[in-house]
């Protein structure tokens, strides 16, 4: 679990891991430098499977990284410090990881809550059975950093060396700020065959926070591209057939993500590039195409108080690829 500035989210965190119905777990806190109450927090917690490593801040990937080198199990969990787990998870991913030794990477759907913690009545339903290298590029099934289990051997198989630290092991590209784990699972599929598959039933709590910057939504944008060149590398002839509607959909969930901050004009704009990219995706899903244009178009031409109402009553969003 990394934690960074979280004070208001960490506990709830830490409390659906210490809940769980399956208790032989190991609960690593990597302290990314948080500057924040965070950590006081996280020391309030009294229990022996706790255990707190501390680093400089190196972000989101940095810190996973730091967590997996580290941890003693042969399953790695991740869980974002904002997000919280369903006391099933844990018993339900070990099952699944015992039953089948060729699952190298087990996950689950996700309910999406707001700041509050209250829930938003949308979900990710990610595809759970027969994912190839395409579903993971344009899909991105495991939906988000709080959703997947991982098995240890599979992880350190694609582990690599900090190419500035020569005594330092990497699982999640640290060069990466957002899209982290896109470019991992990309990696393991595409690059090492790695196999994945779902289980059904929505275990995490994946926490949505509206507000940010325009300009975070085309770093998000620039990240993945970063991702999507990597696999270029190892996995060309996949992005030579798929790259384009992988661009599409990326486009669409920015677009989404523009109608939230309420730029109207960028998100229309990013809607004209995710259709130009690929009309496809308008006759695959028809309706979250329709709904993501009429969205942007809303936030474009309403005013902002008639759009935050239109908002407040439909607020949607979508995994991204």
């Amino acid at each position: 679990m990394p934690v960074y500035n979280v004070e208001a989210f960490v506990g709830e965190a830490i409390q659906s891991v210490l809940d769980q119905t399956f208790q032989d777990f190991e609960l690593i806190i990597v302290d990314d430098g948080s500057l924040d109450h965070s950590m006081q927090v996280c020391r309030a917690f009294s229990d022996e499977r706790i255990r707190i490593v501390t680093q400089r801040n190196r972000g989101l990937a940095g810190a996973r990284n730091s967590g997996i080198a580290v941890a003693r199990g042969r399953y790695i969990a991740l869980l974002d410090s904002d997000d919280r787990w369903d006391p099933t998870k844990l018993a339900l991913h070990f099952i699944h990881l015992n039953a089948d030794e060729s699952v190298d990477v087990s996950y689950s759907g996700s309910r999406l809550i707001d700041a509050q913690g209250r829930p938003l009545g949308v979900s990710q339903q990610p595809r759970l059975a027969g994912v190839e290298a395409r579903h993971v590029l344009t899909r991105n099934p495991v939906g988000n950093g709080s959703a997947p289990v991982i098995r240890r051997r599979a992880l350190d198989r694609v582990a690599f060396v900090h190419p500035q630290e020569p005594g330092r092991l990497c699982w999640f590209d640290e060069s990466f700020r957002q899209s982290e784990d896109i470019e991992l699972w990309l990696r393991m599929i595409a690059g090492y065959g790695c196999r994945f598959e779902g289980i059904e039933g929505l275990l995490t709590d994946y926490r949505i926070v509206i507000g940010g910057l325009s300009s975070n939504v085309i770093r998000q944008y620039e990240s993945w591209e970063r991702a999507i060149s990597k696999a270029q590398d190892y996995a060309p002839s996949l992005l030579a057939r798929h790259g384009a509607r992988a661009r599409a959909y990326q486009l669409r969930y920015l677009a989404r993500r523009a109608v939230q901050l309420g730029d109207g004009s960028f998100a229309v704009a990013l809607m004209r590039q995710a259709l130009a990219a690929s009309p496809w995706i308008a006759l695959q899903e028809p309706f979250k195409t329709l709904e993501t244009g009429l969205g942007a178009m809303a936030a474009r031409w309403l005013s902002r108080e008639r759009f935050a109402m239109l908002l407040s009553r439909r607020l949607g969003t979508e995994v991204a690829a």
